[in-house]
């Protein structure tokens, strides 16, 4: 196994979806292979901001055939998680040494592969940077619900062990890194993602209630839930006060394509004026952090109650 950086573009032609599934040609296939089992990075231009950057992490955990494309495959991925923040590939000099050089020259023939291997290293500082931002409101928690790393099986080498490349890593987070598959701590990432795209603003309400201490009442929802495969890709993901997030949950209220507020009619009564007042759901403009349309398909498929 080996991990990988997949490069993504939205509206590219390629039927992929963030987190879920990646579309990819013949061509990169043996790499994709390496991966499978592994973790991947995204990587890619962002609509709104100039230049590329690695945006979150997945497992590729199977690799099928495009019965529709010939010699076109999809990995479909498990465990997706959005970084904290966009990270630019030139910041600190480069994650990837292969593809920035020393000089900040970017190797072209590197820049131009779709798939591409990288070190433990290299994925080491990836995952350090992208997830160690702290939450500007957190929840208040129990000492017993607190994080331990150790109680993870994934984990990584020590810091200032060489890597497969005789590479030394130095000075990241390792706890960072063997909690990437931490129940609690993704919880609290898609928790922290969520509210800061959506401004701590419901999106059905358009409320935004803040306590003294700046933390919101607005609550993160899966549009998938994560015990039927959801993810914690922010497309996944929806701010929802109290009541209207218990509602969603249980199909009384989704989501159209064109973000008109669906309610059900086992709603025992009309509730519009619970709701923003032209219907819209409020979020955010830029696509890679609004609601994909494969999420809100399946929510109206099997929690909707029509």
């Amino acid at each position: 196994m080996a991990k990988a950086i997949f490069y993504h573009k939205d509206g590219s032609g390629y039927k992929d979806v963030r987190g879920q599934h990646y579309h990819f040609p013949k061509t990169y296939l043996s790499r994709v292979r390496q991966a499978l089992g592994d973790w991947i990075v995204y990587y890619g231009p962002l609509v709104g901001m100039p230049g590329r950057y690695y945006s979150g992490l997945a497992r590729v955990a199977v690799i099928e055939d495009d019965h529709e494309l010939a010699d076109h495959h999809y990995a479909k991925l498990t465990d997706y998680i959005d970084f904290d923040r966009p990270l630019d590939y030139r910041e600190g000099g480069g994650y990837e040494r292969q593809l920035v050089g020393p000089d900040g020259i970017v190797n072209p023939g590197r820049s131009v592969q779709a798939v591409r291997i990288i070190s433990e290293a290299e994925f080491a500082a990836l995952v350090t940077a992208g997830l160690s931002d702290s939450d500007e409101w957190p929840q208040r928690v129990d000492p017993q619900d607190e994080i331990s790393p150790e109680t993870n099986p994934l984990s990584y080498f020590q810091i200032g062990e060489p890597d497969q490349t005789g590479y030394v890593a130095d000075g990241y987070d390792r706890p960072i890194i063997s909690s990437t598959i931490n129940r609690p701590f993704r919880d609290a990432k898609f928790r922290q993602h969520v509210r800061r795209v959506y401004d701590r603003t419901c999106a059905f309400t358009g409320l935004r209630l803040i306590n003294g201490g700046g933390r919101p009442e607005v609550e993160a929802a899966h549009i998938v839930p994560v015990e039927r495969g959801g993810n914690d890709s922010v497309q996944n993901g929806i701010a929802l006060s109290g009541t209207v997030h218990w509602m969603f949950d249980r199909g009384l209220l989704s989501l159209a394509d064109d973000l008109t507020i669906l309610q059900s009619r086992h709603l025992n009564e009309d509730i519009s004026h619970l709701l923003v007042k032209d219907g819209k759901a409020r979020v955010p403009t830029a696509p890679h952090l609004r609601p994909h349309p494969h999420y809100l398909d399946w929510h109206r498929d099997n929690i909707f109650k029509h």
